[in-house]
């Protein structure tokens, strides 16, 4: 229901008014209780004060009252109340639903955080099962201000299930800056994915528009809300693309109530003193980011192990203590046998010497001490063997001479990478040393890999990991070493992967995270795109992922679909000025190589623009996007220039029509694809003949 402007509002209307007001009020007032906690007597030193004062600042901006954003969305009037026992004539109690908890000065609830269990039915009630729910109450919004309310009478059997315009319109709202949360729109098998436990990775295949970045997120709002300690001490990570991807989501946790979590990129993650300068063809990527790289890895890593041929002499005083040459091999062989890491051992192997040296002590009858074992661990000639035995190496120096050195290389990966692939990931000139070598981001992530079988990397609690599809094996185990003692949820679409070496199956994906117990969910219900366009780009699907379903778009709406013939680029900003009459975003998507072109016609047409990763504004809402940077970002409306161009400008045609079918499924509203040359003969097929 809504009411005109120029009518007074109806009683229900300026009663739930009333109660966003009083909500506002009283979420004003727990801020300001907050902002007037004085630390200074409870604070035994300047370090805990620090602590305190960092926690009361984040907590200040936790309750901030964002004026554009909602403070509460729905409405659950229960029949009876939650937890008490049903009887007859019980009273019901009434909820309201948003994004975090606001209480009163009495303590009592005004407004449920959607993340709390008396919320859930407001995403999983439904006509066949209410959930002890007699309504729920949806709310519409013009600017901040509450315009509009929705009732569902779910136990009553005489009112049919109808579709929600409110949630509609929410779904279809034009998007003008950095992505928004989805958390009055949540729908059921979304909530399913969103509320799923902490100890379990979830792995979600997901088309265009079907919401699987939101859930993502929201996914680690509801852990960080139902294992706030946990995930404190642990810590989680949003793990995207690249830059302009993360700038683009940024802002949907803090709208949550969320400012604690890291967001990086691949490339972040396995950053080290070495700088990434270089880049590698496309079958030397293939090859080094293969997971039998792992194994190459580890026997050149373990290779630097060597058996003694001589015994080590301790001298102490007057006393000369020897362990003989087959001692020190079974304590090598026994180090080598175990599950610990490269460096541990080598850490353990001076106290293993020593303690044999112990054992001779008290053998003798003297009654050494931990401190005459560590002193002895100290002892230079132990030293000198452990240097011998068991030499330090440094990961970068390991996987250089992995990459210059034809020889080492061959002898490390015999039987696991056949002579053409090792000659493909040689380089072509020596280097002098670690800091001269041009890096590629490849490189950097053999260097994580070896720097974790010397060192174990630090574990997060949970991991998030988007487009995932992407991924090289050994990328996927540089994430995984991230959350090896926690657990992930991963994000992709396997028709969407536009690397040579792109995920084939998430059953194999998982196993490469070293989380083969994931379970695996999808989402084929699209809210984002528009029905024409998800059916026009679905054409391709047949050609560049066979086995995925296609997406269903849920939206009433079909959108504005167009494929026009443009000779001149002066027709491509035509397309783009009659789209910005339109109320919301706009984005430019084009091959690589015509951006420059299509920069300069629309800076000579005096449309302004921006680069992807740039928030748009109300004054500026016109975005230039390469296709390589398109994955991910949504915009109201789409011109896409050049279809055949975006295909042309990958390796090879699989690659080239992944990357078309991302391009095209970025408009939430309308697209018009633009075009001088033939369009690829796979979308002139209809149904994929």
């Amino acid at each position: 229901m809504s009411t005109p402007a120029h009518e007074p509002p109806p009683a229900p209307l300026a009663r739930e008014r009333a109660h966003l007001s009083a909500s506002r009020g009283a979420l004003r007032a727990m801020r300001e209780d907050v902002e007037a906690l004085d630390i200074k007597d409870v604070t035994a030193n300047w370090v805990n004060a620090e602590v305190l004062a960092r926690q009361i600042d984040e907590r200040i901006k936790a309750l901030a009252d964002l004026s554009d954003t909602p403070l509460f969305f729905g409405r659950l009037d229960y029949l009876h109340a939650p937890g008490a026992d049903r009887a007859e004539g019980a009273e019901g109690e009434q909820f309201y639903i948003g994004r975090r908890h606001v209480h009163d000065a009495d303590g009592d609830p005004m407004v449920i955080d959607w993340r709390a269990p008396v919320s859930q039915p407001f995403y999983r009630a439904s006509k066949k099962n209410p959930m002890d729910v007699g309504l729920r109450r949806r709310f519409g919004y013009t600017g901040g201000d509450l315009t509009a309310y929705e009732d569902e009478h779910l136990s009553d059997p005489a009112e049919t299930a109808t579709t929600s315009k409110l949630l509609q319109q929410e779904i279809e709202r034009p998007r003008v800056g950095p992505m928004r949360d989805i958390v009055a729109t949540i729908q059921p098998e979304q909530d399913e994915i969103v509320r799923s436990g902490l100890s379990g990775t979830v792995c979600v295949q997901g088309g265009p528009g079907t919401g699987k970045t939101a859930v993502g997120l929201h996914r680690v709002a509801y852990l960080l809300y139902a294992h706030r300690e946990r995930l404190a001490r642990t810590g989680t990570l949003v793990i995207g693309p690249n830059r302009s991807f993360l700038h683009y989501i940024e802002q949907v946790l803090p709208a949550l109530g969320e400012l604690a979590v890291q967001q990086a990129t691949v490339d972040d993650l396995v950053a080290r003193r070495e700088v990434v300068r270089g880049t590698d063809e496309a079958a030397a990527a293939v090859v080094k980011g293969d997971a039998r790289m792992a194994e190459v890895l580890r026997r050149a890593l373990y290779a630097h192990v060597s058996m003694p041929t001589e015994p080590v002499v301790v001298v102490r005083g007057s006393r000369r203590w020897r362990v003989a040459a087959h001692e020190l091999e079974d304590v090598v062989k026994e180090l080598l046998q175990r599950d610990i890491r490269y460096g541990a051992a080598r850490e353990a192997l001076p106290q293993r010497i020593a303690h044999a040296v112990l054992v001779q002590m008290e053998r003798s009858g003297e009654a050494p001490d931990d401190r005459v074992q560590d002193a002895v661990a100290r002892n230079t000639a132990v030293k000198a063997a452990v240097k011998a035995l068991w030499p330090a190496v440094d990961p970068a120096k390991l996987v250089l001479r992995l990459l210059t050195d034809a020889d080492f290389l061959a002898e490390h990966a015999e039987g696991v990478l056949d002579e053409d692939e090792q000659k493909t990931i040689l380089w072509d000139r020596p280097v002098r040393s670690v800091k001269s070598a041009k890096w590629s981001s490849a490189d950097a992530v053999l260097i994580d890999e070896a720097a974790d079988l010397i060192q174990r990397t630090h574990s997060l609690g949970h991991v998030v990991l988007d487009e995932a599809q992407d991924l090289s094996p050994m990328q996927y185990r540089a994430v995984g070493r991230r959350c090896s003692t926690g657990s992930a949820t991963v994000l992709g679409d396997l028709a969407q992967g536009t690397t040579p070496w792109a995920t084939r199956s998430w059953d194999e994906a998982l196993g490469h995270l070293g989380k083969r117990e994931g379970v695996i969910e999808e989402l084929t219900a699209g809210f984002r795109v528009p029905t024409d366009v998800i059916t026009y780009a679905s054409r391709l699907l047949p050609h560049i992922a066979p086995g995925l379903t296609p997406v269903a778009s849920v939206r009433e709406n079909p959108g504005f679909f167009e494929v026009r013939t443009a000779t001149r680029t002066a027709e491509v900003v035509a397309a783009c000025e009659e789209l910005l009459r339109n109320e919301g975003s706009t984005g430019l998507i084009a091959a690589d190589a015509r951006i420059p072109a299509l920069a300069e016609a629309l800076t000579a047409a005096g449309l302004a623009h921006l680069a992807p990763g740039t928030e748009t504004t109300r004054e500026t809402r016109l975005t230039l996007v390469p296709a390589s940077l398109a994955k991910g970002l949504e915009y109201d409306y789409v011109v896409l220039d050049e279809p055949q161009a975006v295909v042309d400008g990958e390796p090879d045609e699989r690659t080239g029509l992944r990357r078309l079918y991302v391009a095209l499924t970025r408009a939430v509203s309308g697209l018009i694809v633009t075009h001088a040359a033939p369009l690829p003969a796979q979308l002139t097929e209809k149904n994929g003949e």
